[in-house]
């Protein structure tokens, strides 16, 4: 589960994602989560999100992270005007992800 959330001090808003412990450890995805918080924290660039806190609650794990105003890619490929882009934005993202993926490639990570 993934919200928005802002910072009372400073006004500065974050995504919280919430990782619940039961669903965790029957999934046996301990190592996971912890590997999934590991390679947020060494992530720094502008196209892939990174670690800004890490808490726990009695109940879950949350990772508060840097978020990416404007709704994800989905969001925009089915609800603004007709489903799918025109070439031009589909190179736009296209370098985006590149870019986002280079980044994690020369930290050592490979996503999926």
């Amino acid at each position: 589960q993934v919200c928005a959330c802002q910072v009372r001090a400073t006004g500065k808003m974050y995504a919280c994602k919430k990782l619940e412990k039961k669903r965790i450890k029957k999934r046996k995805g301990e190592a996971m989560a912890l590997n999934e918080k590991q390679i947020l924290e060494k992530v720094n660039s502008r196209f892939v999100v990174s670690l800004a806190y890490a808490y726990e609650t009695k109940d879950a794990l949350c990772l508060v992270l840097t978020i990416m105003n404007g709704g994800d890619l989905k969001f925009h490929i089915y609800n603004m005007g007709n489903p799918g882009f025109e070439d031009e934005r589909v190179a736009f993202y296209a370098a985006e992800i590149c870019c986002g993926l280079q980044h994690l490639h020369q930290e050592g990570i490979v996503y999926r």
